[in-house]
């Protein structure tokens, strides 16, 4: 009998959750600006399925729109994050000396700070918005890929491979971006997936503080948060972002985990977690 697997599970509704997310604009059943006060906080109804918000705006609409934002955000940052951090690690793992020092010390202050304070303190510094919180939750995740860059580079610099580029004349460049890098890929990829799924949480934190999404553009973040001051008397505009942030997340959790037994089924997902 044919089982759905978590990483299965997870992976299809991440596929549909990026397809929502890229379709958006073209199917939302309503302006998801579009206020209506005569039809605030209305339950589920055949024109609107999954109810309307505060100021009547259509919810479903925002949560389409507000998915597109999550997604944009998650694999924007995981990817500025892989591709800086990544560089940054094989270079300090290659090359020992100042250089090396500098970049693992750079890593050991971001890494004093909780993720989600220092997060809050870069995207302060550079403003609201969708541009600066896919940079300042790229900024938080930088130390966790330069650390497991830099020991995936200790364990393979002397590596029969490397000797042997490194005999025939091979420049630093060379050995660290065409060796040794496509070898170290799978335990790196495993990360960003586990990072996105971060990312999301974190943007909805900083959507949720003020700090990133600005009203009247929706977030799942800032739909929670508008939905705060209503958790009594109509709990249903809060709980629709609430679900659908925890399933993107527990969906991302569960196709990373398959992710890191399919590129290394013995060490991939371990070594990564031994890094966070």
């Amino acid at each position: 009998m044919f089982r759905l697997s978590a990483g299965t599970l997870g992976t299809g509704f991440l596929v549909f959750v990026v397809l929502i997310a890229l379709t958006a604009p073209w199917f939302t059943p309503y302006n998801p600006l579009a206020q209506d006060l005569d039809h605030a906080l209305q339950l589920p109804t055949l024109s609107h399925w999954l109810g309307t918000d505060d100021l009547g705006r259509d919810l479903l609409s925002r949560l389409m729109i507000g998915t597109r934002v999550s997604v944009a955000v998650g694999f924007g940052s995981a990817v500025l994050a892989l591709l800086i951090g990544t560089a940054a690690g094989l270079i300090a793992g290659y090359q020992a000396g100042w250089l090396s020092a500098t970049i693992m010390r750079i890593s050991d202050v971001l890494l004093a700070f909780p993720a989600v304070l220092l997060a809050m303190l870069v995207a302060t510094v550079l403003k609201a918005g969708i541009a600066g919180v896919i940079l300042s939750i790229a900024i938080v995740s930088l130390p966790t890929f330069a650390r497991l860059a830099q020991a995936v580079m200790l364990e393979q610099r002397h590596r029969t491979y490397v000797d042997a580029a490194i005999a025939f004349g091979a420049s630093a460049n060379y050995v660290i971006f065409r060796a040794v890098l496509p070898n170290v890929l799978a335990p790196l990829i495993v990360q960003a997936a586990f990072t996105i799924a971060n990312a999301v949480l974190l943007e909805a934190g900083l959507s949720f503080l003020g700090l990133g999404i600005q009203p009247p553009n929706p977030s799942l973040g800032l739909m929670l948060q508008e939905a705060r001051g209503y958790i009594r008397s109509d709990a249903w505009f809060g709980i629709c972002p609430g679900v659908l942030l925890i399933l993107i997340v527990l969906a991302l959790n569960a196709a990373a985990d398959t992710l890191g037994r399919l590129v290394d089924p013995r060490s991939a997902t371990r070594g990564v977690r031994a890094v966070l």
